[in-house]
């Protein structure tokens, strides 16, 4: 999260949105949230509904929760997704960037 900190003014700039998901309860996910100062939205996810809404996977055996990056647009339509094969598995923000501002010409 911290990456998405270090642009988060990138992001805004092009009208995005930014929104991290976690498998936390609400109270540690908030704490976690208030304690890092974190600039843009959380919403935790204990029970996976939003995991299974966007295809996200679990691999107990590689840490857990995989990590995964969707782009959705102003239309409500999924136009990017990542789904990490390991932990460190995440596009760089450049990437998601230069993806924001080419959706950004399109519409």
């Amino acid at each position: 999260m911290a990456q998405l900190r270090q642009d988060f003014e990138k992001f805004e700039q092009l009208n995005t949105v930014v929104v991290a998901i976690g498998p936390e309860k609400p109270e540690p996910f908030s704490a976690y949230f208030e304690e890092h100062d974190l600039p843009f939205r959380g919403i935790p996810d204990p029970d996976h509904r939003i995991l299974r809404l966007y295809g996200q996977q679990i691999k107990l055996f590689k840490g857990g929760r995989m990590p995964a990056q969707v782009i959705i647009d102003r239309a409500g339509m999924v136009r990017y997704v990542h789904y990490g094969k390991g932990m460190a598995d995440i596009p760089g923000n450049d990437e998601l960037l230069r993806f924001l501002a080419e959706l950004e010409e399109e519409e």
